[in-house]
């Protein structure tokens, strides 16, 4: 289950945003309930924040001004108000991306290479300097 802070106005949710994809997309939810959402805009001068912003209104279907980044501007990781809407709504339409959410989940826990958290690091071989050949003059 997402974890959704319930306010009286509507909810709060926390992303975190991968700035300059190749294309704007929910890529899944976290461990802790933090949405992983790709963008396409760069990381200047907000654009990757009001494309943020443009994207939830529309997964969410509700008007951009009900949208604010409440903390974590300038970070990929935000806070993000949802006025008007309440958590069912917001667990409702971002809801069908819980399944990829565990592949998600998964991929974050196996090493980054197969076998690298099992294996040991082996020692470095010796290397011996190859001896110079020279021509010699005639």
């Amino acid at each position: 289950m997402h974890t959704f802070q319930n306010a009286q106005s509507g909810a709060a949710i926390t992303v975190k945003v991968l700035p300059r994809a190749k294309k704007t997309e929910l890529v899944g939810v976290m461990e802790d309930g933090t949405f992983r959402i790709r963008i396409a805009a760069p990381p200047v001068e907000g654009a990757a924040n009001q494309a943020l912003i443009e994207f939830l209104a529309q997964t969410l279907n509700v008007p951009p001004s009900q949208i604010d980044i409440v903390a974590g501007e300038f970070s990929e990781r935000k806070l993000i108000t949802l006025v008007g809407v309440t958590p069912e709504q917001v667990d409702t339409a971002l809801g069908r991306f819980v399944p990829r959410a565990e592949v998600e989940a998964a991929k974050e826990k196996k090493p980054a290479r197969p076998g690298a958290a099992a294996s040991k690091k082996k020692p470095a071989k010796k290397v011996t300097p190859k001896k110079k050949v020279t021509k010699k003059k005639k």
